[in-house]
């Protein structure tokens, strides 16, 4: 688990309003009563990325035994998400945050390098969120492989 700039475990996750791919507009609000699990990623069909919702998708049916529901979140707009559901057969909502105001409240759209180059963009980290919508757990920085098996073994 890394540090996350702006929040921590403890704090009332900010409130958002997201266009979804498959639900229409999302509101953290509206998800009271559930246990959520947010993972904001960078882009539909990039490798990592694609590993990454696709070990979410195999493994949804565990992740609500435990009373979570997932929610993906990326720049991408409505109409990328829903290619990226098709073309992976994904089981779980994708939000887009195509001004990236969500990750940027969230402390997630930082300075990232790549190949010698600095840049903004989003820092693959995932919020566990109760019932309440306060902020339980907080991966920040994480590698898309392995992740949602580390993310199983420390619920």
């Amino acid at each position: 688990m890394g540090t996350n700039p702006k929040l921590a475990v403890g704090d009332e996750a900010p409130n958002f309003e997201l266009e979804s791919d498959t639900q229409g507009t999302v509101r953290l609000e509206d998800l009271r009563g559930q246990k959520i699990i947010l993972y904001f990623y960078s882009k539909d069909m990039t490798p990592g990325c694609t590993t990454q919702a696709c070990d979410f998708r195999d493994n949804i049916e565990e992740f609500q035994q435990r009373g979570f529901e997932i929610y993906g979140v990326s720049p991408d707009p409505v109409e990328r998400h829903a290619k990226f559901r098709e073309k992976h057969d994904l089981n779980f909502p994708l939000l887009a945050d195509p001004d990236h105001q969500v990750a940027d409240t969230y402390g997630v759209w930082r300075e990232k390098k790549n190949y010698g180059k600095t840049y903004q963009g989003i820092v693959r980290s995932t919020f566990i969120i109760d019932e309440e919508g306060v902020i339980e757990e907080i991966q920040d920085n994480v590698r898309a492989t392995g992740h949602v098996g580390r993310l199983l073994r420390d619920l």
